[in-house]
């Protein structure tokens, strides 16, 4: 017989397997007859609203029976070296994702990334940092692992679909992430434990007769029409040279990809402007955030790090936290020279002594008709005006500055106030910042729209509104502006056969965990009309 209960418990007794277990018992009531044999937490989560922090625990409790694992989804796993194929462009969380699901399905995936293993990613994430050199196709969101295996490796995910969510966790956990991440309410690995997750899941696909491909840049899609006049992709060309076949293509390319979304204007192929989000990085002392959520000026060693979320409307668009990262560091996430972008990270431990999160505006369609006689990538077409907009934002900080990666910023009331700030907070940000009037940077629809909302988190938090805080420029890559419209039952492009739009870059997805269910599902579907 299973039960599941709740309880809960101070952190100081969060490790402590005897109090877990006299809680249990107690709240069970053990019949003389019966025995407690397992005690497995399914879920843990801190309960932070009183001033007292205490961590509440769903577990399951076996009684006069034992906790049986289940199989490892690896052990499913058969080689699939001389099965159909599939080209996969992109080697984020969709892509991989999609990769393990067709294994598992008995098809061979064909893996093809712009930018390098995620070992060798390192020395140009090493280039952007220190010497603010841009390599356009390998940085914190472009090369193995996406853009999450170095800013974060947040596993949160907004899906309900909880069975789909384990599927992936516990494909993370055989691939060496801890087994915490199966229970904690918003589980977290870290930028510096993800990329060997990400190496092992590399060679689970090879091991298994899947091909991956780096430095390898889709340059063209070959399209022709079929019989019946409806237009088919056949494959891709690499690197302007190399022709691939298969009769099917998953594009997972991330939302950074802009030439993607060129190539597929460029090739009539149907791609719609969809709404998103820019704003700031803004970064408190850890310290403060801790005190603010949990009312201790000193964390108590079992709490981790502090997070918070915050959102308002201001004149009927949202202004809202977004990736909020405790205990991490804002790095540089740019995609091309004279662009200057920032991201957030936190290690696996989330001890850095500064908290940071995006803090976003939301920009639907109609914000950005006065793009419409601009041009993007020689493109004037109005469908772009959201990569006008980020564009123009990115090259306005980038110029702001000296010609590094060093970022505009300035003190948080100071920004509300429209007033240089003299001299800054220290920062996490390694190429550095420098006093700016960032309310002068910004576009004035969006500046005002900040200034309106930030003293509202204020009141809802108190503490947040201080000028110990500083916001740094500009978080504007939250989300792709397009979405690549496809079928919602098969995934397919709605007008090119055997095309699967798939994760954040055609907007279906919003992060790790939510971007791997979308590959599984785009698997799932191309096996299900490969092998008809």
């Amino acid at each position: 017989m299973v039960k599941r209960i709740e309880i809960c418990l101070p952190p100081k007794d969060i490790d402590s397997f005897e109090k877990i277990k006299q809680l249990v018992l107690k709240k069970l009531e053990i019949k003389s007859s019966q025995k407690l044999i397992d005690i497995i937490t399914i879920r843990k989560s801190i309960d932070a609203r009183s001033r007292s922090p205490v961590f509440r625990l769903i577990i399951d409790a076996y009684i006069n029976e034992k906790f049986i694992p289940k199989p490892k989804i690896l052990d499913n796993y058969a080689t699939i070296k001389s099965s159909p194929e599939v080209i996969i462009v992109g080697a984020g969380p969709a892509g991989y994702f999609a990769a393990l699901q067709l294994i598992e399905l008995g098809l061979k995936p064909i893996i093809f990334d712009r930018g390098k293993d995620v070992q060798a990613r390192r020395r140009d994430l090493r280039a952007i940092q220190q010497e603010g050199i841009v390599n356009p196709d390998s940085n914190y969101c472009f090369g193995e692992g996406g853009a999450g295996t170095y800013s974060d490796g947040k596993l949160y995910t907004r899906s309900k679909k909880r069975g789909k969510i384990e599927h992936i966790l516990r494909l993370l956990v055989e691939h060496g992430a801890t087994s915490e991440i199966l229970v904690d309410a918003h589980p977290h690995i870290g930028s510096n434990k993800l990329p060997k997750v990400v190496a092992n899941i590399r060679e689970t696909i090879i091991n298994h007769g899947g091909k991956i491909h780096f430095n390898s840049k889709v340059t063209d899609l070959i399209i022709s029409n079929n019989s019946n006049g409806k237009r088919q992709i056949e494959g891709v060309i690499v690197n302007n040279k190399t022709e691939y076949f298969a009769p099917a293509t998953i594009l997972a390319t991330g939302h950074s990809a802009r030439d993607i979304y060129t190539l597929l204007f460029n090739k009539n192929i149907r791609i719609e402007a969809k709404p998103f989000a820019l704003g700031v990085r803004i970064e408190h002392p850890q310290s403060l955030i801790d005190q603010i959520q949990y009312g201790q000026k000193i964390r108590d060693i079992n709490l981790p790090a502090a997070s918070y979320s915050v959102v308002c409307q201001i004149e009927k668009r949202g202004v809202f936290s977004f990736c909020m990262c405790p205990g991490g560091l804002i790095v540089p996430a740019a995609t091309a020279p004279n662009e200057l972008v920032v991201n957030g990270m936190s290690l696996s431990r989330r001890d850095s002594p500064f908290s940071n999160s995006g803090l976003v505006v939301a920009i639907e369609i109609e914000d950005l008709e006065h793009y419409n006689k601009k041009e993007f990538s020689g493109i004037k077409n109005p469908i772009f005006n959201g990569l006008k907009f980020q564009q123009e934002v990115e090259q306005t900080m980038f110029y702001s500055g000296d010609g590094s990666q060093k970022a505009p910023a300035q003190r948080l009331i100071d920004f509300t106030k429209g007033k240089f700030s003299q001299n800054l907070p220290k920062s996490s940000y390694i190429p550095g910042v420098f006093s700016a009037r960032m309310d002068q940077l910004l576009p004035s629809w969006i500046v005002k729209k900040l200034q309106k909302a930030i003293p509202e988190f204020g009141k809802k938090k108190k503490g947040f509104f201080t000028n110990d805080a500083q916001i740094v420029g500009t978080e504007s890559r939250t989300s792709a502006p397009f979405r690549i419209p496809r079928d919602s039952e098969n995934f397919m492009h709605k007008d090119i056969i055997g095309l699967y739009p798939c994760g954040e870059g055609a907007g279906y997805a919003g992060g790790i965990v939510s971007a791997a269910i979308d590959g599984e599902n785009v698997a799932k579907a191309i096996a299900e009309r490969i092998k008809k």
